[in-house]
């Protein structure tokens, strides 16, 4: 394999398939970066056997190639190297016993490599019947509910986000048993069959890094232990997550007893000053007190101090109500909504609130309250 090609274009493909590589990993092939060189262009592949990634440069983006051939390089030595090299041309080529030479005009570098055969076989393949989903929402729908997946391996099944599909209408529910955020999006195709598969949150995040908000598609490949994400000239692979994920379709009611209507800027804030005077020992703990059009927003810890904000709000069944819960988890919430004004249902002090955008109920936060007696 020997070929010339510009910093600034490997370094560009080098920095997708480098988040394939786990620091983590014992087995050195999976701290590699396989090269394949062809007639075509150069592929670039990385996996953890948790995810793959996978990258095309064509020939025309190629300076010159002048034999083909594969080899697998440390994936971090070969990124490190590209990142600091000028942005000249590159020269890179094997020599014998799987070692390659790096070289520009003015540097050279030497790097033992392995032997391609020992990659693991990844398979990429297209299903017949790819799912399109425009990338800016699907974005959108992984920061609005990738916050409430738990990171406690005890639950595996909750550290994923639950992707269902029925017909045209995508719904993502993310829960750590303490908040549930749950986000619905209109496909513009129906789907033939019925999905139900928990994707990672790590390898979510992963993928999200990959691509900017365009608003062109990504394609989603769903098996039965895989999905495949392709977009531009980038394939991606995740594992799926074993096991049923929980029931969540009763825990948010259909009546409410109490439903007040607030400014969501002013809600934030509020809650993010009273949130400073919060500690993670005591579970971040703020009370919130609704009486008649005024919400009290307090904390109170003895060896702190305490803190007190009021918010206006809309209360139309002018209902009184006293509750608890953490400021962490509900900033997280507030967060996720694009609109300006929230909407938050109650039922009683011990039990799940909910906020949506007044305007929509395609995005629905709940958080649990906490007892403070």
């Amino acid at each position: 394999m020997k070929l010339e090609i510009k910093q600034n274009i490997l370094f560009e493909h080098l920095n997708y398939v480098i988040k394939g590589i786990s620091s983590k990993n014992l087995i050195p092939v999976l701290n590699c970066i396989k090269f394949e060189l062809t007639n075509d262009g150069l592929y670039l592949i990385s996996t953890d056997n948790e995810i793959a990634i996978k990258t095309f440069i064509p020939s025309k983006d190629i300076e010159k190639i002048e034999s083909l051939g594969e080899i697998l390089i440390s994936g971090r030595f070969i990124y490190d190297i590209v990142r600091k090299l000028p942005n000249t041309i590159i020269n890179i080529e094997e020599v014998i016993d799987n070692r390659i030479i790096i070289t520009t005009n003015t540097s050279s570098f030497t790097l033992n490599g392995n032997n391609p055969s020992d990659f693991p076989n990844i398979d990429l393949s297209d299903s017949k019947n790819p799912i399109l989903i425009n990338k800016k929402v699907f974005s959108t729908l992984i920061k609005q509910t990738i916050f409430a997946t738990s990171n406690q391996e005890s639950r595996p099944v909750l550290t994923g986000i639950n992707f269902k599909i029925n017909n045209n209408i995508l719904e993502a529910i993310a829960t750590d048993s303490y908040r549930l955020s749950k986000k619905k999006i209109e496909l513009n195709k129906e789907v033939k069959e019925e999905i139900n598969i928990i994707i990672p949150n790590k390898n979510l995040l992963e993928l999200t890094k990959l691509y900017n908000n365009e608003e062109d598609d990504i394609e989603m490949h769903i098996f039965n232990n895989k999905v495949i994400f392709k977009f531009n000239s980038i394939i991606m692979m995740s594992s799926l997550i074993n096991g049923a994920f929980p029931d969540t379709s009763k825990l948010i009611p259909d009546e409410f007893k109490l439903d007040i209507k607030v400014n969501l800027n002013n809600l934030y804030n509020s809650i993010d000053r009273a949130s400073l005077l919060t500690t993670e020992e005591e579970k971040n703990i703020i009370n919130l007190e609704i009486n008649e059009n005024q919400m009290k927003i307090s904390s109170n810890i003895p060896e702190i101090g305490n803190v007190e904000e009021i918010v206006e709000i809309e209360n139309n069944e002018n209902k009184n109500l006293n509750i608890s819960f953490s400021s962490k988890y509900m900033i997280d919430a507030l967060k996720s909504f694009e609109c300006e004004d929230v909407e938050i249902l109650f039922n009683s002090e011990v039990q799940p609130f909910i906020l949506r955008d007044i305007n929509t109920n395609d995005l629905v936060q709940l958080i649990v309250p906490i007892r403070t007696y």
